[in-house]
């Protein structure tokens, strides 16, 4: 390759240190990959509460879709290096090519590796250079996924490791936080992205049986290779996810996107859904992330592209904020934000110390058992984005660095193993917590708000921010390591963990009168 006559896409993703190379990747097996492209025109407006989307999903690919252009270019290129199409989806902006390790290697510029990171037994595939194409072509494509599959992200779920100081069955913590009456999720399907593990419908009878709940309706699908394969490590996160919603919004259906757990997988996990015109979800659950520096550039501006996508489709996007303190689990030292919680797209889950009587919270403080190894709440300042807006009267503090970044979390609630959910996982009867769990906790409440308002409420952040504190719990004791509690917004808990009553009372008051002109806007067109 002339590298002179072509131009990286984006910076390289070097190894963790203790990753071993094991020689050339030199499969006869094919590869797949995605090449997500730029959007054409300007980005889209979120559909932030209660603004409705622009345009609706069959309409969406229309004004914000791959420039033809661009994917005329692409598409040459790879013929040309004897690469195969395998798909192309314009209105997500993406093409899937297929080729052999050395056509993939020439038309990108890069080595393909066979690398052992710390702890694991298996090699990954991988590369530490970034890809490269023609000048004429590196400007439309914002990344080519699926060259390096090593993991990117984890499960933010915690087991109790002792004997939990109270336990709680879903349902009970939706009562503690106010989810609104006479509401149940009906006509809402809330997405579930998993990137790995999976469920047996004979556990989530019995749990859901047990309850005197019915059995919700969960889809699984399968994406970019990813199927429901029960069993694994992250089965615990998997059920989770299904009974805490289904216990917590049991009228709404639940799709469950399994992907592998790569930047591609992830990427092409969260872009499916929400772009689903078969499933139509109103709110998007992720309870997977890691700390931002260890994602790739490309990969980072992928999934912030499929997650403006959903914002601008009115989806709302909830995500965990990490069970590691204000490091993220990181060792240098510094503090950390877990993404794509740290997205300005995606509603930042926290943690929260939970303890009840019968009929009401008595204690509620900053989630942090670091001491006893039992976790504690993520939470910080993005250095990868700015403050925006409708955060900018909250008193987010400067990121280290001194960059005015987005604060992290957004809301927050019951996360302590110590004080965590009886759920059931591959036959057993366990009690789990983490900010895993405050992801599901938030959309099933979402699910329910959008039931009630009779649409959904999309990008909820600025209306949470003008709502203020009155229908939140405010958590002003306890830290996360880095970052202290305090009245108000603060970088633990956001703005608290939810009275349901009064934010449903509250986003239904922002809501302009039927028939104003703004309240719908016919075929989606302004």
């Amino acid at each position: 390759m002339n590298t002179l006559a072509h131009r990286v896409i984006h910076a390289g993703h070097p190894f963790p240190a203790g990753a071993r190379y094991l020689g050339p990747h030199t499969s006869h097996t094919p590869i797949g990959v995605t090449v997500v492209l730029r959007r054409m025109g300007q980005p889209p407006v979120p559909a932030m509460w209660p603004r409705p989307p622009r345009w609706p999903r069959d309409e969406f690919g229309a004004h914000c879709g791959a420039d033809p252009a661009d994917l005329g270019r692409l598409r040459r290129y790879a013929r040309l290096h004897g690469l195969v199409e395998t798909g192309c989806e314009p209105h997500r902006r993406v093409l899937h090519l297929e080729g052999s390790v050395d056509a993939l290697q020439r038309a990108f510029g890069v080595q393909l590796g066979r690398y052992r990171l710390p702890g694991q037994r298996r090699y990954v595939v991988g590369c530490e250079h970034a890809p490269a194409l023609p000048a004429d072509i590196a400007p439309s494509v914002l990344a080519v996924l699926g060259l390096d599959r090593r993991p990117v992200a984890k499960p933010h779920f915690r087991k109790a490791r002792s004997t939990p100081n109270q336990t709680y069955t879903p349902p009970r913590v939706g009562q503690l936080y106010g989810f609104p009456a006479g509401t149940d999720g009906s006509g809402q399907c809330v997405a579930l992205i998993e990137l790995g593990s999976g469920f047996r419908k004979a556990d989530l009878d019995a749990y859901f049986a047990a309850l005197d709940i019915a059995t919700p309706r969960v889809t699984a699908v399968s994406v970019a290779g990813g199927r429901n394969r029960p069993g694994g490590a992250a089965d615990a996160e998997v059920m989770l996810d299904i009974e805490m919603v289904g216990t917590l919004a049991p009228g709404a259906a639940i799709a469950v996107y399994f992907a592998p757990n790569t930047d591609q997988g992830f990427h092409e996990a969260i872009s499916r859904a929400a772009h689903d015109t078969r499933r139509k979800p109103s709110v998007i659950s992720i309870s997977w992330g890691g700390p931002e520096d260890s994602w790739s550039a490309a990969a980072l501006a992928a999934m912030q592209g499929a997650l403006e996508d959903a914002s601008a489709l009115g989806v709302a996007v909830t995500a965990a904020a990490g069970d590691s303190g204000s490091s993220d689990g990181e060792s240098d030292g510094q503090p950390h934000v877990d993404f794509p919680a740290s997205s300005p797209y995606a509603l930042a889950c926290g943690g929260t110390t939970l303890t009840a009587s019968t009929r009401a919270i008595t204690s509620e403080v900053v989630w942090n058992e670091a001491a006893s190894n039992e976790g504690a709440t993520g939470g910080g300042v993005s250095v990868d984005y700015a403050l925006p807006a409708w955060q900018q009267g909250s008193k987010v503090p400067q990121a280290p660095n001194g960059y005015v970044g987005r604060g992290v979390p957004d809301v927050a609630g019951d996360a302590d193993p110590l004080t965590g959910y009886q759920v059931r996982v591959d036959g057993q009867d366990e009690v789990i917590g983490g900010t895993s769990a405050v992801a599901p906790l938030w959309a099933a409440l979402l699910a329910r708000c959008n039931q009630s308002l009779g649409r959904p409420v999309g990008d909820v952040h600025a209306a949470l921010y003008r709502i203020g504190e009155s229908a939140f719990h405010d958590i002003t004791q306890g830290s996360n390591g880095g970052y202290d509690a305090s009245r108000g917004w603060d970088a633990c808990t956001g703005l608290g963990s939810p009275d349901g009553r009064a934010l449903l009372a509250a986003l239904a008051a922002q809501q302009p009168p039927a028939g104003s002109g703004t309240h719908r806007r016919k075929h989606g067109r302004s």
